[in-house]
């Protein structure tokens, strides 16, 4: 019997369970696939989307600005397009910028208001 160290201390202690790798892959691998189809997959999903809406701008369309300005397209060129917003006043702005088409008569009814 030693007065210095008790008995119950000196033992060794139980060997660790060393966790299963195959458990913690398929773990990381579940999680990516949730992040995918939560969060990668929708913002693809929209930028295909207003990819396809600029590149098939035409003058004409009435258009909404991620700035909130509504007008008509009057020229369109190959980074940027002239919007006209009423009657002689024209903006230059770039075509990323454009976030949805208007259906047509659509300025008509904003602008009698």
């Amino acid at each position: 019997m030693s007065f210095f160290i008790s008995d119950a201390m000196a033992q060794a202690a139980p060997a660790a369970q060393e966790p299963n790798i195959m458990s913690q892959l398929i773990f990381f691998i579940g999680i990516f696939v949730i992040f995918y189809f939560l969060l990668i997959r929708p913002q693809q999903k929209r930028a295909k989307e207003h990819r396809n809406l600029v590149s098939a701008l035409s003058k004409g369309d009435e258009v909404v600005t991620n700035g909130g300005l509504a007008g008509k397209v009057t020229e369109v060129g190959d980074e940027y397009v002239n919007l006209e917003l009423a009657d002689n006043v024209e903006v230059k702005l770039q075509k990323q910028s454009v976030v949805n088409v208007l259906p047509k008569g659509t300025l008509k009814t904003i602008n009698k208001e």
